[in-house]
């Protein structure tokens, strides 16, 4: 099952889910509903009947069954807008600290490392690290989507795992984001909020009812036990919905939590790896546990259970570990290694040194990727294997990854990691080649920063101007953390920025627009929306985006219009013709991006290959046909991996 199968079957878990919990809910009212309205007409209370006047018996129910489902939809919606900010809401919530990218702490920089390999290996963006101050060795990832995702590791994971268990558990984690699990997961917090306030309700009316019953004025008056009798029952009601909900939360947990562990294996392509994290999990005292008041509501998020479950066949939201482990490594003997907290600065890779074993391996995957770089650039088999690595890199990638990190100039390695240096490295990647364009862009970068502050960006910005083709999105993406961790004030003034060199020549070109809007698109609120569009409708969209595609790559209208044609036979549509260039218009282009952002997810594959088809018409792909095809399929939501000749082929 590749990337866009598992994306379409979360769509469609997360459809049958909320049909579920709406049938759940709609029992829930019912049920609470008669049970109130029983309760009021056997014991008539004037306070309750009389002095309402509501009248009939079924206007009672109605009104009863109203405020139900408006308690309900009060208590979801409540939920959905506090996680609107995304992943770092949940991991505040559990009390991540979000971790310093220029951080000096050995464990914490290779955590970052080793997330940062796998975002390039993955053509992701990099997603903001938190820690955990917790003993038990646990992860999760959370957030709608890629732009927002964060990745959260507990001290005990950092310290106890050396790096092979560690990149397993990340890998874990980023198969949770590329396969759509961290937005079912955030919409399950939100329904099952709001079944948990009918019986929060019961708690208040309960409560009120003992308040009540020691002023009452009359022995007539029969209100507290209504009350009492009410909020018994809503009580009932509501943990009942609670649990049910609960068991299907974590049915649908257990089988993500399988097919996570799968991906990280397929990702790696190194079993002990991830297995070795799950085997120090059972030898662990403290195993994956969480002290964070709000761990209970999370606990599916987690790489392990972070709590211990007195049902744990029922209510367990992760497999047992020795299954988890078996289907890893079938060969394992059952017996976990022990596992101290005290032992772990012993071991030398938690000092960020490789072990030799690791060492090797990793030398002999960048030996087969700088084997691969040197093949004849631009190769069209080298596109069609990214293509089919969409969600699913491989150790190739893995390696490629790390290759292109540590050739980095180590004066923009470093500044990637801080909010001053990452915007020096985007001005730096939109200078112009131009000398008169580039000083009027310094005269306008003048009106948002000091002279002083863009003479100490020199060094960055100079060395951002002269990396290598293939090094341009790696850098954006490893300085998107940074960016992120702007204010809203230096985030207005850093847009402004890059608008203004943009512009400075009058013209945008291909490659300042793919940056701009891989910008945007990871750095800006993205609507979401839960009804796809049909690929059927989109026709004047995929007409204007291939248009664009095949005049970038081909100056001769011959070749651009074979290149369109080639292309256009990938879709389902009738016989179209190549747009002239000046229909091509930029905010368009935005307009039809964001529009096929919200196809279904099996049909997004025909508009990359469409893509594809008319960037190798040629036979050699260009820089900016590379880049501009990732800014689109990064503004699709298909995380494509770097272009490595050779990388092995997808195993389903």
């Amino acid at each position: 099952m590749n990337f866009f199968e598992h994306q379409d079957q979360a769509k469609r878990n997360t459809r049958r889910l909320i049909v579920l919990f709406a049938l759940a809910v709609i029992a829930l009212v019912i049920a609470a509903t008669v049970l109130i309205g029983g309760i009021m007409f056997y014991l008539r209370a004037p306070s309750t009947v009389e002095d309402i006047r509501l009248g009939t018996g079924f206007e009672i129910l109605t009104w009863v069954a109203v405020f139900m489902v408006i308690l309900v939809s009060f208590g979801s919606l409540y939920k959905w807008l506090q996680l609107r900010g995304g992943g770092k809401v949940v991991a505040e919530a559990l009390g991540g600290r979000l971790i310093n990218l220029d951080t000096r702490d050995q464990d914490e920089r290779r955590v970052l490392n080793v997330v940062e390999e796998m975002a390039i290996a993955s053509g992701a963006p990099v997603p903001p690290v938190y820690v955990l101050e917790e003993d038990g060795i646990n992860a999760f990832a959370a957030g709608y989507g890629p732009q927002d995702a964060v990745i959260g590791v507990t001290r005990g994971c950092i310290r106890l795992l050396n790096r092979d268990e560690l990149q397993g558990v990340v890998a874990h984690e980023f198969s949770h984001i590329f396969h759509g699990d961290m937005r079912l997961n955030m919409r399950l917090l939100a329904v099952l909020n709001g079944i948990l306030l009918i019986g929060l309700l019961g708690q208040l009316l309960m409560r009120s009812a003992a308040m009540r019953g020691y002023r009452r004025s009359s022995s007539r008056d029969n209100s507290p036990m209504v009350m009492l009798s009410a909020g018994a029952g809503l009580m009932l009601v509501g943990y009942a919905g609670t649990f049910f909900g609960g068991l299907i939360k974590s049915a649908v947990s257990r089988q993500r939590e399988y097919l996570a562990d799968a991906s990280a294996v397929q990702y790696t392509r190194n079993p002990t790896g991830i297995a070795g994290a799950l085997q120090k999990i059972g030898g662990y005292s403290s195993g994956s546990r969480l002290e964070a008041d709000n761990a209970a509501e999370f606990t599916h998020m987690f790489f392990g259970a972070g709590l211990k479950s007195s049902m744990s066949g029922m209510m367990a939201t992760h497999p047992p570990l020795n299954k988890r482990i078996k289907r890893i490594l079938p060969s394992w003997n059952g017996t976990y290694p022990t596992v101290e907290i005290t032992t772990a600065k012993a071991e030398p890779e938690t000092q960020g040194q490789p072990d030799a074993r690791r060492a090797a391996m990793m030398g002999a995957r960048i030996a087969a990727v700088e084997a691969a770089l040197s093949a004849p650039e631009g190769a069209p088999e080298a596109l069609d294997a990214s293509v089919e690595h969409i969600g699913q890199p491989t150790p190739e990638h893995l390696a490629h990854a790390h290759h292109l990190i540590e050739s980095l100039n180590p004066a923009l390695r470093e500044a990637a990691h801080e909010t001053f240096g990452a915007r020096g490295i985007i001005y730096g990647l939109l200078l112009s080649a131009d000398r008169q364009v580039r000083q009027k862009q310094w005269r306008d970068l003048l009106s948002e920063h000091t002279k002083d502050e863009l003479n100490s960006l020199k060094t960055v910005v100079g060395a951002a101007v002269k990396c290598a083709p293939e090094q341009r999105l790696p850098l954006v993406e490893l300085a998107l953390p940074a960016l992120k961790d702007l204010s809203e004030i230096h985030y207005q003034s850093f847009r402004r920025s890059v608008g203004q060199l943009i512009r400075a020549d009058q013209r945008v070109s291909l490659q300042e627009w793919s940056l701009f809007r891989i910008l945007v698109h990871n750095l800006e609120p993205q609507s979401r929306t839960w009804r796809a569009h049909p690929l059927a409708k989109q026709a004047d969209n995929c007409q204007l985006l291939l248009s664009l595609m095949a005049r970038a790559g081909h100056e001769d209208e011959g070749e651009a219009e074979a290149a369109f044609t080639a292309a256009w036979r990938a879709l389902p549509f009738d016989t179209r013709a190549l747009l002239p260039a000046d229909a091509i218009q930029l905010p368009k282009v935005d307009e039809a991006l964001d529009a096929l952002n919200r196809l279904k997810a099996l049909e997004k594959p025909q508009v990359l290959k469409a893509m594809r088809e008319s960037i190798v018409h040629a036979g050699q792909i260009t820089g900016t046909e590379a880049e501009l095809f990732r800014a689109i399929a990064d503004s699709l939501d298909c995380p494509i991996p770097p272009v490595v000749a050779g990388a092995a082929p997808t195993n389903g």
